[in-house]
């Protein structure tokens, strides 16, 4: 129990006590959302692009399968009606999958078994041990869209779970992002390909929550993919950021994010 309350802890201080990330954030953020838009947050943890994206007007549905992170994101915005709240995880098909927990750090428990066997090569994954699991329920992006409307932007931090996710997405969305791990390079170009397929998109990337797009120019998938390369030995994670080409995704799709008729 003392690993678990040290655990949430520290994601509350990683995410919301760091000063200057929540102000770069809503810089970031503000390229892809503005007020009204729908914003998907899978794996929202403890609610830190939650915040961001409220302060920007977005309309937030924030999945999440961790009890403990599902325990802070209902106490920060459980009463905030621009806030859905979705326990479980998102992946391929509906459905039910096992968690791997990871009490000191919840930012790795993962539902890949292939991801967490790579990491474990990683010296800084060194201390991390999966020390626990839960059943948790599983949707897809195509029932979220049913259910809430098409998001002008998806953010996906799954470790290592992030192809499955969008396996389970039949149509582009104007934006998303997801996590890129260097050790495990095979399960981060998945997810590229997948969303390459999707629709026509252009690319940047952001290093370790710096909340900076690291290119002056967005790039195609293939100098996305040297670039990624290029860095790989240096063992710096980050999130790969797409967006269809042809405009502002939030103004552009605006008719697109109001919530399905219920």
């Amino acid at each position: 129990m003392l690993s678990r309350a040290y655990g949430i802890a520290r994601s509350l201080v990683m995410y919301h006590g760091i000063p200057g990330k929540h102000r770069r954030a809503l810089r970031l953020y503000g390229e892809f959302l503005g007020p009204g838009d729908v914003a998907f947050d899978i794996g929202a943890h403890v609610g830190g692009r939650v915040r961001v994206w409220r302060h920007l007007g977005a309309r937030v549905v924030a999945v999440e399968p961790q009890p403990d992170c599902l325990r802070v994101l209902r106490l920060l915005f459980g009463r905030d009606r621009d806030v859905a709240i979705v326990p479980g995880a998102a992946g391929a098909e509906p459905g039910t999958a096992r968690l791997a927990l990871s009490s000191a750090t919840p930012t790795v428990s993962s539902m890949s078994p292939g991801w967490i066997e790579s990491v474990t090569a990683d010296r800084g994954f060194a201390r991390v041990r999966w020390d626990r699991s839960a059943e948790v329920e599983v949707t897809t992006l195509d029932d979220l869209i049913a259910a809430h409307g098409m998001p002008a932007f998806c953010k996906i931090d799954v470790e290592g779970f992030e192809a499955d996710v969008l396996a389970g997405l039949s149509h582009p969305v104007p934006a998303l992002s997801f996590e890129y791990v260097p050790s495990a390079h095979d399960a981060s170009m998945e997810a590229l390909r997948i969303v390459d397929g999707l629709g026509a998109y252009e690319y940047n990337y952001s290093p370790v929550e710096t909340m900076r797009l690291a290119s002056p120019r967005w790039l195609d998938a293939s100098e996305l993919r040297r670039g990624l390369e290029r860095i790989r030995p240096r063992g710096r994670s980050g999130d790969v950021y797409a967006r269809l080409t042809g405009g502002h995704p939030g103004t552009q799709h605006a008719e697109r994010t109001r919530p399905a008729a219920r």
